[in-house]
């Protein structure tokens, strides 16, 4: 009997936490789709970008959205309400994305690792949040942020506004945002693994299992993105959800390792098949860029696609291969989808986008340099921008020997915003608005003294050089040439085809820089350590023996004990067999020459 009523308790017990667990369910509500954007660029290049986005319908400014999780991350979800964060946006990338050779990515990252997040309004103290959020972001995602101290942060005024929902209010206020980068941080495999196990599906099923670590490290560009942002819920905005937006992008050259062939497949640059979609997605698509098959063929993919989407969006009209994989991978199937190319090697004609602009270091010597940009405009009209800068403190900025310079002509800004760095404790914060000219090139120029570091200062590598950030151009185009990036409104790559935008923003990233500074001989304690050593070790030998060592003269008078007279006949022993060997060798030389 109590067998018995054990089991039915058991049963209950099970059927009730079921129910509950299953109205928990119920109440969360989100969203999850995976994308993957293929897109031949003019070079030669193919450009792989993953796109996972989740969407929750949770509120930042309600806790109890947060008590139960689904398909958002949990551990990530913990760090947003820990710390109060409104949006945060982070970037590990290596390599550099080319503008005037490849057009512009869909999200774009500087190299190294780059992290700027906007703190809800009720935060208390900043500093220490922000403090304590780059920690436990480095450890979560295996990286240096930690780094990322008062002497490498800024509060950028205008380059970094808010892209999710947010007043016009809480936007303006530059205090609730802060902004890091790590220039020189190396992106590996120890960051692709926590990147991955975010997604719901991590890598067991769907474009997940193609992230084979020794293929997407071998590519020209590499990088990884995470984004999380308030978006509207409906059209009338009145609430909002949580977005997660995780992408990941890479840049293969199919002729380097295809016998200058641009044949490419997923099995050639992935090193895998697809066998089946995410169950947990309700979108798994392949969208594949054949603008440039228009109007001459130029590749064949395989297999055909399932739909064919023609879209006009800023003027531009491009053309899609569209990729059902739940459709493709049905009944036991895998997908390979690749291209194959009419010739060897095909390149086409590569026009410049609207704006890209190159960075470089000026002068020469180690007590001062310089550093020169240059934007280009290739639209028929004029352009605002908003151009950022933040140098080491190390380097001193000559505030006076900032010049923007167009057609030989001074250009004044519309405003300036500058912190100046302070010795070890601040970096230096520049952002200029100004107006590019129709059809020319802009020139920005400025001097800097390189600074005397303390030798504890240095790192292991000190001759290597010291890193500079990218700087940041942020504009709005009146066009969507060479433009892939998402609308406002989604992270979703499909949602890009019915955007009806005439306004699009953009924000590139140009160069680092690697700077030179007065590096002292660290050699010189070595070697004085080991010339010191040598002339003790001398010194100390001759001294020793003088003072230790003490001459006694025999007396041949005094007699020998037992044990002297033995050690004595041993040795003259030994004295006569080696004389009598001398001797028999002389012999014989002696007889070899009377021979002769």
């Amino acid at each position: 009997m109590a067998a018995t009523m054990k089991r039915i308790l058991s049963v209950l017990f099970i059927y009730t936490s079921t129910t509950l667990n299953l109205n928990i369910y119920a109440e969360v509500v989100d969203d999850f789709k995976e994308e993957l954007f293929i897109k031949p660029l003019p070079s030669g290049h193919v450009y792989f970008h993953f796109q996972f986005t989740t969407t929750w319908e949770a509120d930042f400014e309600n806790p109890k959205s947060f008590e139960h999780y689904r398909l958002f991350p949990k551990s990530l979800g913990h760090v947003l309400t820990t710390y109060k964060v409104q949006e945060l946006h982070l970037s590990q990338t290596q390599g550099l994305w080319r503008h005037d050779k490849w057009g512009y990515p869909v999200s774009s990252a500087p190299p190294g690792a780059e992290l700027w997040v906007w703190f809800q309004p009720s935060i208390k103290s900043l500093d220490d949040t922000w403090s304590e959020l780059v920690n436990a972001v480095s450890g979560h995602f295996c990286t240096s942020l930690n780094f990322l101290d008062s002497k490498s942060t800024a509060a950028p005024r205008w380059s970094f506004r808010p892209h999710g929902v947010a007043s016009d209010g809480y936007s303006s206020f530059s205090k609730f945002v802060r902004y890091g980068a790590l220039p020189r941080e190396i992106v590996c495999t120890e960051n692709l693994t926590p990147w991955k196990k975010l997604l719901p599906c991590n890598t067991k099923v769907g474009f997940g299992t193609l992230f084979k670590a020794i293929k997407l490290y071998d590519a020209n560009y590499h990088s990884l993105g995470l984004d999380v942002r308030p978006v509207c819920r409906d059209s009338d905005c009145k609430r909002t959800s949580i977005e997660l937006s995780q992408s990941l992008s890479v840049v293969f050259d199919p002729s380097v390792k295809n016998n200058e062939h641009q044949d490419w497949s997923l099995k050639k640059i992935l090193g895998d098949v697809l066998s089946s979609r995410c169950p947990l997605a309700s979108s798994s698509k392949i969208f594949v860029d054949t603008t440039s098959n228009i109007p001459k063929s130029i590749f064949t993919l395989s297999p055909d696609p399932d739909s064919v989407e023609t879209i006009t969006r800023g003027g531009e009209k491009r053309q899609y291969a569209v990729y059902d994989v739940g459709l493709q991978t049905a009944g036991g199937r895998v997908l390979n989808l690749g291209a194959k190319y009419d010739n060897p090697v095909q390149h086409n004609d590569i026009i410049p986008p609207p704006i890209y602009a190159q960075r470089y270091i000026t002068g020469y010597g180690l007590e001062q340099g310089g550093v020169t940009c240059l934007i280009y405009n290739n639209l028929d009209t004029n352009l605002t921008v908003i151009y950022m800068e933040t140098l080491p403190w190390f380097t001193r900025f000559y505030f006076k020997s900032l010049t923007i310079v167009n057609q030989n002509k001074q250009i004044h800004p519309y405003k300036v915003h500058y912190i100046p760095g302070k010795d070890r404790s601040r970096s230096y914060h520049l952002e200029l608005v100004f107006r590019l000219r129709a059809n020319s090139v802009t020139k920005i120029s400025y001097k800097f003294e390189r600074a005397f570091l303390k030798w504890t200062e240095y790192p292991p590598d000190a001759n290597h050089g010291f890193y500079i950030n990218s700087a940041v151009i942020s504009t709005v185009l009146p066009t969507a040439s060479n433009y892939t990036s998402t609308p406002q409104s989604s992270s979703s790559i499909e949602t890009s085809f019915q955007d009806k935008s005439e306004n699009f923003f953009l924000r590139i990233h140009t160069e680092t820089l690697l700077v030179s500074l007065p590096t002292p001989d660290f050699s010189m304690p070595y070697n004085v350590i080991c010339l010191a050593c040598t002339v003790v070790a001398i010194a100390f030998g001759s001294i020793h023996n003088l003072t230790t060592r003490r001459f006694v003269k025999l007396d041949p008078s005094k007699k020998r004990g037992l044990l002297a007279k033995i050690k004595a006949m041993f040795i003259k022993q030994k004295n006569t067999k080696s004389d009598e060997t001398s001797e028999k060798e002389t012999d014989k030389e002696d007889e070899k020459e009377k021979d002769e």
